[in-house]
């Protein structure tokens, strides 16, 4: 069944602000959608599953969740493990536990951050910032958007600050919002972000 609406629970603003950006030109017109974000990622995973409970009282059947939390420093295998188990324990079927097409929830990890979207896909970043080198993506350091070392949003900021841009401090929420209107997803090659693109055009 195709969703109607989709309702995004994320754990910060930025990743808010790139979703409103980035989702109107993604979804079809007759699809809705709306945005929760949570004051932190421990806030989330500390409400996740009553959350997740609530809807799942009253959830129409041709609407979907979909959870994005960023990796940070965890391990990946185990975060997932456990935002399944809330949806599981909340009476949810998940995507990956569900072995058929019709799903309610879907969790998604930001590998490790926001950020490393952007890396993925720098053209984004050059029509949102044109001062920025064109050359990025190709250095050792960025190839891999998903495996870049030291913090991906401390990479970006000092990336963009060479360039003239965040001098006094990166504004993540207002680099989401602009980057967001820019990015093609068909062109962004972080493997995260692929598996967060094809979800959502899996239910859509």
């Amino acid at each position: 069944m195709r969703a109607s609406h989709l309702v995004f629970l994320v754990e910060e603003p930025s990743m808010e602000a790139f979703l409103r950006a980035f989702l109107p030109n993604q979804l079809p017109p007759e699809c809705g959608f709306e945005i929760h974000p949570f004051q932190g990622k421990s806030d989330m995973l500390g409400k996740l599953r009553a959350r997740l409970r609530g809807y799942a009282t009253w959830l129409p059947a041709d609407w979907r969740i979909v959870v994005v939390l960023d990796r940070d420093d965890d391990d990946c295998v185990a975060l997932k493990e456990r935002m399944e188990r809330d949806a599981s324990e909340a009476g949810l079927t998940s995507r990956s536990r569900s072995g058929h097409p019709i799903w309610q929830v879907v969790n998604r990890i930001a590998i490790e951050e926001l950020e490393a979207w952007y890396f993925g896909e720098w053209s984004a970043v050059r029509d949102a910032y044109p001062r920025v080198s064109a050359n990025i993506p190709n250095k050792a350091a960025y190839r891999d958007p998903d495996a870049i070392a030291g913090g991906t949003w401390e990479a970006f900021e000092r990336v963009m600050q060479r360039h003239g841009y965040f001098t006094g401090g990166l504004r993540k929420v207002e680099a989401a919002r602009t980057i967001g209107a820019h990015l093609n997803p068909s062109r962004c090659h972080s493997r995260s972000f692929a598996l967060f693109r094809d979800a959502i055009a899996e239910a859509v």
